[in-house]
């Protein structure tokens, strides 16, 4: 047995310091531009094992097992889902039925920040709801560029809107995380989140269209900014406070595309904004280009380019589904405990009251996973749109290889996540927020912000943290479950600066290489948003007490 250190220096300063040469050399190297994602991604891993073994005393044998665990852990199944996303993207594109959704989405609006509220910000929270983990910046990074959307705004956007839903994504999977690692009842969790994120709900809208078209481009469309972040907003609070936590992306999503496309059959902006690209400060509205002419679809032709993604939303609701998965999982279900790793090294005080095991085991559930959903709905698609098999075959090879950089650089990522969390790197940096005193429910939020980033996942920041958040919030005479929610919901702004999500948005927008572009891009709106999410959870734990679920 191993036991974790997180003071090795016998200085908190030195230790935190220590224990933030990973994640700082990877997003340097990426936000630098000079240094690919994937080689960017392999050089902090080795950083990452410098750091656990030779500063935080961590077994060599042991650190290469969590090493290779992680990386596996990265494609299945994280790369697994985004293959499959863009295998299908790209079936979409061969036969033009991109071509005909963009037409589609332009008979709603032609506007481009009409056509960001309802791609990236409402379609994206049902995949989000759906099925979360990388598949919502992939689906609407992907849809976003068959619009016409310059590269930087498809993935930047994306990742920025994908925020308010994060908490409970994929069937409410993050709150379940975090009610396993607190023992706090899930339904008072995602009680307590939905009185914190529809606030966010209610500000991301507007901040998604700001980023793309500034202060005066935002004004001119408020009226179906509002609609959007509202019937969003309140459908999140009513079903999470009062339903269950499980359906909250799904249904608020469903609302809120409902309500802003018929808001849009009776408003539509004085001016339309036609222009695809991110402006740059000396871009006018007048100096956009024309939009290409728009074909009125038939009917017919309008089914048949929704068909591939009514049946990705079909297969991915019935895999997100307990009983699904229970099913598929009596059959084709391999768990491997690594050997010298699982149960092999023990969390201790601070982090855990009494020394905890850390369990080391890769679930091959290959057939319930959401990228073998993707794969399916793909292949079903596929055939119904004229696909011979060996057609399908010749596109998915031709798909491994763009997404080949892309699929290292997310095994990386979470080699170095998995590597963190077993060497105890993470709750070092954890222990170091704790330590706030009266302001640890704004840092603690950041907490959750920095796991986030981290990981790459809300459900894992909720696991690393979860524990902590509730034994220091007891500590200082907190609720835990304000703080347990505050780590989900400030993590849930993490979301757009972690390396994962940058790589699967740059994959899905065909734009290899400029990961640091995308990440210099959402960093300050990442970091402000969270903070924000921050002071408000500080109102509530000092001045609006009554907002906490009891």
């Amino acid at each position: 047995m191993w036991n974790q250190v997180y003071n090795p220096f016998g200085s908190s300063a030195l230790s935190t310091l220590a224990a933030a040469l990973p994640v700082v050399t990877l997003l340097v190297l990426i936000a630098s531009n000079k240094v690919k994602a994937h080689i960017a991604a392999l050089i902090a891993l080795v950083v990452a094992n410098f750091v656990a073994i030779v500063l935080f005393t961590m077994p060599a044998d042991m650190s290469l097992r969590a090493t290779v665990l992680g990386a596996v852990t990265g494609f299945f199944p994280i790369g697994w889902i985004v293959l499959n996303v863009i295998f299908l993207y790209r079936l979409t594109v061969e036969k033009g039925l991109f071509e005909t959704l963009q037409n589609t989405i332009g008979g709603v609006t032609q506007d481009r920040r009409l056509q960001l509220l309802l791609i990236a910000f409402s379609f994206g929270a049902f995949f989000e709801g759906a099925s979360g983990f990388g598949t919502p910046v992939a689906v609407t990074g992907a849809i976003l560029i068959g619009l016409g959307f310059s590269p930087l705004a498809a993935s930047g956007l994306s990742l920025i809107a994908n925020t308010a839903p994060v908490a409970y994504g994929a069937l409410g999977t993050p709150i379940a995380g975090l009610a396993s690692v607190t023992g706090i009842d899930p339904f008072l969790l995602g009680a307590m989140v939905g009185r914190q994120l529809p606030f966010f709900s209610l500000i991301v809208p507007f901040w998604v269209v700001w980023a793309f078209a500034g202060w005066k481009g935002m004004k001119d469309v408020w009226p179906a900014i509002l609609v959007t972040g509202v019937s969003f907003a309140i459908p999140q609070f009513l079903i999470s406070n009062f339903i269950n936590p499980w359906i909250v992306d799904i249904g608020a999503s469903l609302i809120s595309m409902a309500c802003l496309i018929g808001f849009l059959k009776v408003w539509q902006p004085k001016v339309l904004w036609l222009s695809p690209a991110l402006r740059s400060k000396d871009e006018s509205a007048a100096s956009a280009p024309p939009p290409k002419p728009l074909v009125t679809p038939s009917r017919a032709q309008v089914w048949m380019a929704l068909l591939p993604w009514i049946v990705v939303c079909v297969i991915l609701l019935l895999w997100g589904t307990n009983a699904v998965k229970n099913v598929l999982n009596a059959y084709a279900t391999w768990n491997y405990q690594v050997p010298g790793l699982h149960n092999m090294i023990n969390k201790v005080a601070p982090v855990v009251s009494k020394p905890t095991p850390e369990g080391a085991v890769f679930s091959f559930t290959w057939l319930s996973y959401t990228g073998s959903g993707m794969l399916i709905a793909a292949i079903i698609s596929g055939f119904l749109m004229g696909f011979s098999p060996v057609k399908l075959a010749a596109e998915y090879g031709k798909t491994i290889k763009v997404c080949a950089y892309s699929l290292i650089t997310i095994s990386a990522m979470l080699a170095i996540g998995t590597l963190t969390r077993l060497s105890g790197i993470d709750a070092t940096l954890g222990l170091a927020f704790a330590g706030t005193g009266v302001l640890y429910p704004f840092f603690g939020t950041l907490l959750g912000w920095l796991g986030v980033a981290l990981t790459g996942s809300d459900t894992s920041s909720n696991i690393l943290f979860g524990n902590l958040q509730k034994v220091t919030s007891e500590q200082l005479g907190l609720s835990p479950i304000l703080m347990g929610a505050a780590n989900s919901s400030g993590g849930v702004m993490g979301k757009m600066i972690d390396a994962q999500s940058i790589v699967v948005a740059s994959t899905a927008t065909n734009w290899f290489g400029h990961e640091g572009t995308i990440l210099r891009f959402v960093f300050w709106h990442s970091i402000t948003l969270a903070c924000l999410v921050g002071l408000l959870v500080m109102a509530q734990a000092y001045i609006f007490t009554g907002m906490i679920v009891h």
